[in-house]
């Protein structure tokens, strides 16, 4: 049994997709159709930079959907079809929007859209130095709920992120990731690491974004997966369309329960995982979560052709 993941923001680099492109003409037509969907080069971007633009949530998020889309797109004119190789799909926050295109529920255009409006919102959500977020390791989920809550005294501070046993992320006012990071050590965290990101993605702060993305979901169709999606926020599996879209906006300052995605999909039977684009960070997070699951990822021409014999058998 196999299943499909996406990858999140932070797995941008520059060059990501170029040799897809370069080797596929079925990643040049999703590259284009992106392009064309914003109005704007962001291929150009993606391949040549700069690091810092490309970064931008606004820039990130659908540049990312468009490398996944890309393996998609290439794996499928190998015979390779979504519906007949997969159980599930999931993808990390930005990622389900990929997978949800990978299933068929969205088209690429319809999703670098809503990905594009989804980043500018949660940019916008807080004014730039008042929100933070924070890589918790060394703990897990227990522990960085509590020390969110200590660290909270009336402002949002919140678990962000579950992502593996070891590794949590939190979410919130600035002035309450500082308290945090003077409590860490009390609470058995090993490192406290503070993200280089613009804002605090995931907890209660990113509401004006949830509000965007309803008005911006309900003008889209969103058709019924071809396999069922194993959503972020519930950590179980959803085909109706009305309720993709309701979690998809519950997950704007909703908790990515990442650890729990991977192990309600390994428990449904599955044992191979695909990470479909930019990077290999969810596939190393599937060997931290299920060590006896095999995780492969695919985000250039040469892990697709060693993956396609395996594929394809």
């Amino acid at each position: 049994m196999k299943a499909f993941v996406f990858p999140g923001q932070g797995s941008q680099a520059v060059g990501m997709g170029a040799d897809l492109a370069q080797a596929y003409a079925e990643a040049r037509a999703v590259f284009e159709d992106v392009d064309a969907a914003l109005g704007q080069p962001l291929s150009k971007l993606m391949f040549n930079g700069p690091i810092e633009e490309l970064t931008l949530t606004e820039n990130a998020q659908p540049a990312l959907m468009a490398v996944s889309m890309a393996v998609v797109r290439v794996l499928e004119a190998k015979g390779v079809k979504l519906a007949d190789t997969a159980k599930f799909v999931a993808g990390h926050s930005l990622g389900e929007y990929s997978a949800l295109a990978a299933a068929g529920a969205l088209s690429v255009s319809d999703a670098a859209r809503l990905l594009k409006i989804r980043g500018k919102a949660m940019q916008a959500a807080v004014p730039v130095g008042q929100g933070a977020m924070a890589a918790l390791l060394g703990v897990g989920k227990e522990v960085a709920e509590k020390l969110a809550a200590e660290a909270a005294q009336g402002e949002v501070c919140q678990l962000a992120n579950d992502n593996e046993p070891t590794q949590a992320v939190i979410s919130g006012a600035k002035t309450a990731i500082d308290r945090a990071s003077g409590l860490a050590k009390a609470h058995g965290v090993r490192r406290f690491m503070p993200l280089n990101v613009s804002a605090p993605f995931h907890c209660a702060l990113m509401q004006p974004a949830a509000d965007a993305m309803a008005e911006a979901l309900a003008r889209i169709e969103i058709k019924v997966p071809s396999v069922p999606l194993i959503a972020n926020v519930l950590a179980a599996p959803i085909s109706d369309p009305a309720d993709i879209k309701r979690r998809l906006v519950e997950q704007v300052t909703g908790t990515v329960r990442w650890r729990e995605c991977v192990i309600a999909i390994n428990e449904r039977g599955v044992t191979d995982f695909f990470e479909l684009g930019s990077g290999k960070v969810l596939a190393g997070l599937v060997k931290r979560i299920v060590p006896a699951a095999n995780a492969t990822s695919i985000g250039t021409p040469q892990d697709l052709e060693a993956a396609l014999a395996v594929l394809t058998q």
